[in-house]
């Protein structure tokens, strides 16, 4: 038991110190900040990150949140770059140098060759007083106190507050390119959220049966036409105009065999639920099945300036992977 609360009281106490250095970091943007990111803006080349050991890592994330929200940017390990991958660098280029202390052997040899190279320079340090933000064009500020390592040794708090950094600068050039919902589903078209942003409806329903009824139409008429197509409901048009006007589902048809003992005389326009929920073909699928989710339904009618399309249901959703 013992063992267990020191376990979680130290799992809060990381948390905890990670938290409060990512929050000190609001306080510490600055002009330098605002001037890189203008810096970047202009640029006609891209963005290089670079670094070493757990920097790389950050580094390496950094530019695929850059590359996802419309700035073109590439990774160079700080190791790799002195022995011929500085080769991939252009003077139209913008080098983001990540590293906490801003002092190791490998960035004061590459500092004087990215110099050389014309790019401009941004340091992400937490020392600002080091080498690296000495020779660096734009300073961006990750200090941190102390390291959640009890030892103050392994790279935690330093390594998640560049992290939030990067990310903060990559928001703060998404915001200022307008980048919209509708470029970042160009830049992600697979998987689930890529179908969040880009698929809509019109490509969906047109694969399902359209049962549809006209209001003169009698029960058995659309319980037939309820069974043959198999989506658990019809839609109720008016003659003519195809004009939606309410939709019979099975429940529907039960509760009228409750409520009757014959069925005779009863017409499709007795039974079915007025104004049904519908969805225009040109809106986003992730937009029914929020519908669907929030009202507890199987399917919507689809229609289009007020006439019946067809429908949309839920299992189809589900088969697009839009959970």
């Amino acid at each position: 038991m013992n063992l267990l609360n020191n376990i979680t009281k130290t799992a809060k106490k990381v948390l905890e110190a990670e938290a409060e250095a990512v929050g000190r970091l609001a306080d510490l943007i600055d002009e330098s900040f605002e001037n890189c990111v203008k810096a970047i803006l202009a640029i006609k080349g891209r963005v290089v990150v670079t670094g070493i050991g757990k920097s790389a890592n950050i580094a390496s994330k950094i530019v695929a949140t850059l590359n996802s929200t419309g700035t073109p940017a590439l990774f160079m390990h700080a190791a790799d770059a002195i022995h011929g991958d500085l080769g991939m660098i252009q003077p139209e280029d913008f080098v983001i140098c990540i590293s906490k202390s801003g002092n190791t052997p490998e960035i004061k040899v590459l500092v004087p060759l990215l110099k050389r190279k014309g790019s401009k320079l941004a340091a992400m340090v937490s020392s600002t007083d080091s080498y690296l933000a000495r020779c660096a064009d734009f300073l961006l500020n990750a200090s941190v106190e102390r390291e959640a390592c009890p030892h103050n040794l392994a790279p935690t708090t330093s390594t998640t507050a560049a992290l939030a950094l990067g990310d903060a600068l990559a928001v703060a050039l998404l915001e200022a390119r307008g980048f919209s919902s509708a470029d970042f589903a160009v830049l992600h078209p697979g998987g689930s959220l890529g179908k969040r942003l880009y698929l809509k409806v019109e490509d969906i329903y047109g694969q399902n049966e359209a049962p549809r009824v006209n209001e003169t139409a009698s029960v058995k008429e659309a319980i037939i036409e309820i069974s043959s197509k198999r989506l658990g409901a019809t839609a109720v048009v008016k003659e003519g105009s195809g004009e939606l006007i309410g939709i019979i589902t099975d429940g529907d048809v039960r509760r009228m065999l409750n409520n009757h003992d014959s069925i005779g005389g009863i017409r499709a326009v007795d039974i079915m639920t007025v104004s049904p929920l519908t969805i225009e073909p040109d809106q986003y699928a992730a937009e029914a099945m929020a519908i669907m989710q929030e009202k507890n339904i199987t399917q919507l009618v689809v229609t289009k300036s007020g006439k019946f399309e067809g429908f949309v249901h839920l299992h189809d959703l589900l088969k697009e992977g839009l959970v």
